[in-house]
């Protein structure tokens, strides 16, 4: 007798509702900063901004819930294999590769909710003295073949990022959403979105290759370097705005993926996938 998992869905919707209101608290504080002249904002800078604010405490609370079940959805999926990627080598990457997603999701909403406590001051992805991801390369650096380790991260971090390009580009995200006339409509959004975040994550990866190579935690970063690189390239302003325009329709990904995601082992079997739908 198969078990019911029907308890999972409502924790996967609130956790890809929780990434949806982060994605669009980035790139859409980040536009407006830099139509007002300023700059685009990462993770940690955003909730920052956020929790200076009295109604953005509001949205810190909502990340803050949404990120931590984001985690206990990824972990329970990988447990259980919720959406059945196997237990030959490529399953188990996969199911890996979500439980870390998860722990760095719920990182990030466990110092939201240090914001709204105003216990949260300097962490985050990005914060003072270089970033939290600056400090963790740093003090891997220093452990026994800690270039190693770095590097292996690094080409963790590219494969993921090539992952969610070609996964954009195949539009294989299809066969975990539902057909219906809205997402077919969205269809090119969706794609725009997911390749975004996997050239946001290749920028990333880059940077851990570089600090692997130096031996320096200065080469290391997040989405605060990232939009700094992009800013020191030529166009750069443009290809600021570009990315951000591109993060919010990731956002938008995430929210259709909340309202819409199948779930093979939870969700109705009788329905119909927008990969089915679009190949008939």
């Amino acid at each position: 007798m198969s078990r019911n998992y029907n308890w999972a869905i409502p924790i996967m919707r609130a956790g890809y509702a929780g990434r949806a209101i982060t994605y669009t608290a980035i790139a859409g504080l980040s536009l407006l900063a830099i139509w007002r002249g300023g700059q685009a904002q990462g993770t940690g800078g955003t909730l920052r901004d956020l929790a200076a604010q009295t109604w953005g405490v509001v949205v810190l609370c909502l990340i803050a819930v949404g990120l931590l079940a984001y985690g206990i959805w990824r972990g329970i999926d990988a447990a259980e294999d919720l959406e059945e990627y196997g237990t030959d080598a490529k399953g188990l990457i996969s199911r890996a590769g979500m439980i870390v997603t998860g722990l760095i999701h719920a990182a990030i909403g466990a110092f939201a909710l240090s914001l709204v406590l105003g216990r949260g001051s300097g962490g985050g992805e990005d914060g003072g003295g270089g970033g939290a991801i600056a400090q963790g390369v740093g003090a891997i650096l220093e452990w026994p073949g800690g270039r190693f380790l770095v590097g292996f991260a690094a080409l963790c971090t590219l494969g993921a990022g090539v992952y969610y390009v070609v996964k954009g580009a195949k539009s294989t995200y299809r066969k975990h959403l539902q057909a219906n006339p809205f997402t077919r409509n969205a269809d090119t959004a969706l794609k725009a979105g997911v390749i975004s975040n996997g050239i946001i994550i290749l920028i990333i990866g880059g940077f851990l290759g570089a600090a692997a190579l130096s031996g320096s935690e200065a080469e290391a970063g997040g989405m605060q370097q990232a939009f700094e690189w992009l800013r020191s390239q030529p166009f750069g302003r443009i290809l600021v705005v570009a990315i951000c325009v591109g993060l919010l329709a990731f956002a938008f990904f995430c929210a259709v993926n909340a309202a819409y995601r199948i779930v093979p082992k939870a969700s109705d079997p009788d329905i119909e996938s927008l990969g089915r739908a679009l190949r008939a």
